[in-house]
């Protein structure tokens, strides 16, 4: 009992350090929230001398079968242990697990009974579906073909090794399995199938398909969390060697380099192929006509189709004999890069017009901003209703109505979601973060890319994404109810706001706002090239960003990802001053002005026509009753003109200045603090903008004043005028304050008919 009474004890001392930590000054360091700088990772955000990382290569065979909608495969893994730790087992994901349906995901996830819900998910909830998810492994043996010991957790698949792997070696292992894909009209997935009723095919999008080593790493060993389906992955670096065995009518687009065009594709396919690399517009090499062709028979014998990629840390690829397919080339740099785009008919007219030019805006963005394409390729590859990202290949939703029309809304998704699904190819394929841990680290920077991108595409992007007036009403939300940006993914709540709106909507305003773009856009390509083909931490991120720009964004940092407050900063008096001239003229007029203003009080306006005690006693008045308080006495001009004769030329030209001071008191609601963005409007309508760094909140995080000086009176103060700040309430921003101009909607009212069962029943 005494020592759960001190556990108990413990963990609430933890949750006080915490909220205390939240409420302490927001300009504190954050020395005490970050891993302690070492000969792996320095304090300046990059790797120490020290810095190691795995590598784990494949050599794979696998084999689609399009009538059984199965997978199977054959991969030899050569894992090389560059840590400086001896390993005495290896971790694997086996993502596919997650279909099984006693599944650790399905097991652990919530459920409730709606009143309306879709026979799909009826069935699944009650476990109706015929489908048998999730891998059969059927060997892990090593380079010998000598079983090896393994046991299966969930989604982890952990091998005993026969002998420690000490620093420096390479093991060789093998596994053999197979699954049945999911269709995922009815088995939902990041990987499946498509199936086209009208013409009785399939579309495959395969991923996340085989075992996969799991990360070991020098900041948490192991990354074995299990997959839910929410977090994604990090992987090792390593070079592949895929072949892949389809319907000898597939077309195939595949993470890599195809290896023999020349067994797989006929020779008009490589002719057009090879114009396009050259081409800067996208040229077809298989049309739609030839694809609609291909759709009415099916072949009955197969191809392999063999891809080579190097240095990257995934596999993926799709398939279909349905596959229109286009390309062209893409500079980036020194480089060549082939853009490519595969998508049925339904995806037409859409697909073709903007897919692989959206491919090439892409790159040409992102490389800009980060470093030059590294990849031979890039594609983008037409889905039913999703995005997911790959090495060099995505798969990417945007589908027009059947009669080839589609909404705005349809366009600028489809763009914007090659454009972000394509992106993710430099942030986490190529600068390789832990998804499963830190989801905003890939989606996050990525979003933030992606809204540059689509600013650059069009002046009137419709919503582009990380403008900080769209996350005001998530920012707002009870706090109880969001989690800070630094949480690990499966705990996230509405992770498309956290994750993604959030972290990039950070960025665009330490980029506008308060580094500026020149020095925001150093740093950020330092962290981008720092990091290459390696594994940052948010740590890293944060510690580079200051230290390329010499700016402290420790506050920062603070607010906007460790915790959940949010921006709400209240202008909550102005006052005007000017300097008191001594001139009893000037100072006696400006004080009978200021009288004049002031209201008299209801009663004594009340009285005016009412007559008084002196009124009707005249020898009751003296000389107060007809004295001017305004008047000038000869007394105070002389002492005017004595004052006067003691100052010098430049003295008198202060007593004489006609300037303005006005002192603004700002109130922190929010709990964030932020620049001070302020636009001032004068007597004459003219306004000046005055930008003041968040610093002004260093000593009180809760109030602070500023005095702005001015020739002209000041009439109105506003804060946040472009929205640049996400300030969550606005009618605080204006002094006086703005009364919010809207329309309301007069309509006549109908009432409901009420039901008649008699009639109904038709008696």
């Amino acid at each position: 009992m005494k020592r759960i009474f001190f556990l108990l004890i413990a963990a609430l001392s933890t949750q006080f350090l915490m909220a205390q930590e939240y409420k302490a000054n927001q300009f504190q360091q954050l020395d005490n929230l970050l891993r302690s700088p070492n000969a792996f990772r320095t304090a300046s955000g990059k790797p120490g001398y020290k810095y190691w990382q795995q590598k784990a290569d494949y050599k794979m065979s696998i084999e689609l079968d399009d009538n059984k909608q199965t997978l199977k495969g054959y991969q030899t893994i050569t894992y090389t242990n560059n840590s400086p730790d001896e390993l005495v087992y290896l971790w694997v994901q086996l993502d596919q697990n997650i279909q099984e349906k006693t599944s650790y995901r399905n097991q652990s996830a919530p459920s409730g009974i709606r009143e309306k819900q879709s026979l799909n998910s009826y069935n699944w909830f009650f476990g109706n579906y015929e489908y048998d998810g999730g891998f059969k492994i059927e060997e892990v043996s090593d380079k010998n073909k000598q079983a090896l010991a393994y046991i299966i957790n969930n989604t982890m698949l952990r091998i005993d090794l026969p002998q420690a792997l000490k620093p420096g070696e390479s093991y060789e292992f093998n596994i053999k399995w197979w699954y049945n894909i999911n269709n995922r009209e009815f088995v939902g997935g990041r990987s499946g199938y498509e199936h086209f009723a009208e013409d009785n095919n399939n579309l495959y999008t395969i991923a996340q398909f085989y075992p996969r080593m799991a990360l070991y790493s020098d900041f948490q060993g192991w990354q074995n969390k299990q997959f839910t389906g929410i977090g994604e992955f990090t992987l090792s670096f390593g070079d592949y060697d895929v072949q892949i065995t389809v319907p000898s009518d597939f077309i195939l687009g595949s993470t890599g380099v195809l290896q023999n065009a020349n067994e797989v594709l006929t020779a008009e396919q490589i002719n057009r192929l090879e114009k396009a690399k050259t081409s800067t517009k996208p040229l077809m090499i298989v049309d739609q006509k030839e694809a609609e062709k291909k759709e009415k028979t099916k072949a009955t014998t197969s191809k392999t189709w063999h891809f080579k990629a190097q240095n990257v840390r995934d596999f993926a690829f799709a398939g279909s004999r349905k596959f229109i397919w286009d390309a062209m080339g893409v500079k980036s740099g020194a480089n060549d890069v082939l853009a490519m785009s595969f998508y049925p008919k339904e995806g037409n007219p859409l697909w073709e017009k903007y897919s692989t030019m959206a491919i090439a805006h892409t790159l040409k963005v992102y490389s800009h901003f980060t470093f030059d394409y590294p990849y031979p390729v890039a594609i983008s590859v037409h889905t039913d209703r999703m995005g997911m990202e790959y090495p060099m290949i995505s798969f990417n939703g945007g589908r027009p109505e059947k009669d080839g029309t589609y909404s705005e809304n349809t366009k600028y998704g489809m763009i914007g979601v090659i454009i972000h699904e394509v992106g993710h190819n430099y942030f986490p394929m190529i600068v390789n973060s832990d998804e499963r841990q830190w989801t905003w680290m890939d989606e996050g920077l990525n979003t933030f890319l992606q809204g540059l991108a689509e600013r650059e595409w069009d002046r009137n992007w419709p919503e582009w994404v990380g403008n900080p007036r769209n996350i005001v009403e998530y920012m707002r939300t009870d706090p109880n109810k969001i989690a800070p940006v630094m949480s690990m993914s499966e705990t996230i709540i509405n992770r498309s706001a956290n994750a993604y709106q959030k972290p990039a909507t950070a960025l665009n305003i330490l980029r506008e706002t308060i580094m500026g773009r020149e020095l925001f856009d150093f740093a950020f390509k330092q962290y981008a090239k720092t990091w290459m083909f390696k594994h940052p931490t948010p740590d890293d991120f944060f510690r580079i960003m200051e230290d390329a720009s010499a700016i402290d964004l420790d506050w920062f940092w603070r607010g906007w990802f460790f915790t959940t407050n949010h921006v709400d900063i209240d202008i909550d008096k102005v006052i005007s001053y000017q300097v008191n001239s001594q001139n009893p003229s000037k100072e006696k007029a400006f004080q009978k002005q200021l009288q004049e203003k002031d209201p008299n009080y209801i009663a004594y306006e009340r009285d005016l026509n009412r007559k008084m005690v002196v009124d009707e006693n005249p020898e009751m008045k003296d000389f107060y009753n007809s004295y001017n308080p305004y008047s000038v006495s000869p007394m105070e001009t002389s002492q005017y003109n004595k004052l006067m004769a003691t100052l010098s030329a430049s003295e008198k030209e202060i007593f004489n200045s006609t300037l303005y001071q006005t002192e603004v008191s700002f109130k922190n609601i929010g709990g964030l603090v932020m620049p001070l963005i302020v636009e001032l409007t004068y007597k004459d309508n003219s306004t000046e903008l005055v930008r003041i760094p968040a610093e002004i909140w260093m000593k009180n995080n809760y109030e602070t004043k500023r005095v702005f000086s001015s020739k002209m009176e000041v009439i109105k103060v506003k804060l946040d005028p472009y929205q640049e700040t996400a300030d969550t309430d606005m009618s605080n921003n204006s002094f006086p304050q703005e009364i919010p101009q809207s329309r309301f909607e007069i309509y006549k009212q109908q009432y409901p008919q009420r039901p008649n069962p008699m009639q109904q029943q038709g008696r």
